[in-house]
Order: structure tokens, then sequence, then C-alpha cells
């Protein structure tokens, strides 16, 4: 048999080729994450080229994972999961968290991405704890190869949280400023923010209550809360 070939008629190796090609189950969950605009989906996965993306959301249609929807004149084309895609949601995310229990956090903090962590915190966030009022949060990163990166957090009651990456010229409210790594980390609950500013990785200047009420609005991953092997370099080698 073609090593480039899976037997056919087993339902794993079916699976496999829906779900393997580079990005799919990225790109499924960020769509379930509620983003549904081709624009929404790349700040999710930056990694990935516009061409790629565009060719990924063909296939997954043609596959049934995907439909898309408003492509007429003068409307942005959306896309959303199917029923089908949809019951792979709870095992997609199971795979995360077993890949967040047993991969050394080592290897997971060695590509870190800025963009695609202030993404998801942009989406995490739960606005409910902030200023009932319009909140600017600054983040400034140091990155690990030298150099800086700034992200702004625009919140605004009744709206969903804008993230910019050039300077929106307002009033900014708190300031975060720390190391890429150590956001990374606390934010995937390989560490925690209490202890990362305890270590001065990280530190809150601005609004009192923001600052004080940090880790209620800054909602860290799903995945966080899950108990990791007490030999975490156990897959590290693998």
């Amino acid at each position: 048999m073609s090593e480039s070939k899976y037997p056919r008629f087993c339902p794993i190796a079916m699976a496999a080729s829906l779900l393997e090609p580079r990005w799919t189950m990225l790109v499924l969950s960020e769509m379930w994450c509620g983003s549904t605009r081709f624009n929404e989906i790349q700040r999710g996965v930056p990694g990935m080229s516009p061409g790629l993306l565009s060719k990924r959301l063909k296939e997954m249609e043609a596959n049934g994972l995907i439909v898309r929807r408003g492509a007429g004149p003068g409307a942005h084309a959306e896309y959303f999961t199917t029923p089908v895609a949809d019951e792979l949601e709870d095992l997609i995310n199971a795979l995360g968290e077993w890949a967040h229990r047993n991969i050394d956090c080592e290897v997971s903090l060695q590509d870190l991405d800025a963009r695609m962590l202030m993404w998801k915190i942009r989406t995490k966030m739960d606005l409910l704890q902030l200023p009932k009022r319009k909140s600017v949060i600054q983040f400034i990163l140091d990155e690990p190869e030298g150099g800086k990166s700034n992200y702004w957090i625009v919140s605004k009651p009744g709206e969903e949280a804008d993230l910019c990456y050039v300077d929106p010229k307002f009033d900014v409210d708190l300031y975060i400023v720390g190391d890429l790594r150590a956001l990374t980390a606390a934010w995937m609950g390989h560490s925690s923010f209490e202890r990362e500013i305890a270590n001065g990785n990280i530190t809150l200047t601005g609004h009192e209550l923001m600052a004080r009420t940090l880790t209620k609005w800054l909602v860290r991953s799903s995945y966080a809360d899950t108990t990791i092997q007490t030999n975490p370099k156990a897959l590290a080698d693998t």
C-alpha cells in the first residue's frame, strides 16, 4: 500500500484525513470562539497566510465541516461550523487538555506568538468586570528576541473588546508591562499572574481597581485549570 494513502475503511483514518491538514483544528477552535469573518479567523491564527487560510476554508467547506454565507454584492462572507464539526469540539478540547497535562511547559513555551496571545486574551476577557465606561489597557511586552511590542485593548460597554496593533490615541487606564513568556505562562496556567507579578516579571501601573481585579477580568485559558502531570517532562523528548 502506498504510504501516502490511508486505508479508507478505517474510521480513524477517515477522521485523520479531514483533521490532519495543518491548521484545520486551530481554525475550527477559533470559529468555536466566535470568529466568523475571514479577517477575524486569521487574527486568531496569525501564523497562517491568507492564501493558505482561503484554501483550507474551501477544503473544510467541501468536507462538510463549515458553511459559507452572505457572500453577495457588498456583503462580507461569514463562515460557520456545521453540526458535523460541532461534534468534534469536545474531542479537540480534550486533545488540548491532554497536551497541556503531558507536554513539558518548556516545550510549549518555546515558540511564543504575541499576536495570537493578545487575540486570545481579548476573546476571553470578562468585560462585565471592567468599569462601566470605555477602558483602555496597553500591553508593553518584551519579546524573546529583543525589542518590545505594544498592543491596546479597548473595551466599551455593550460592545466586543477591540484589539489594536497601533496606538488608538486614547488615554490609557492601565499599563501591563512585562515579559511575553511570563504573560503567556500565567495565561496558560503554567504559572500564575500573582506569581509573575510578585517576581517582577509583570507590572501593573494605572487604574488601581482594574489592577487589583486583574484576575477577574483577564480570564485565563480554558486549559489553565487542567491538572498537569507531576512529571511534566514525560513527553519532552518525543
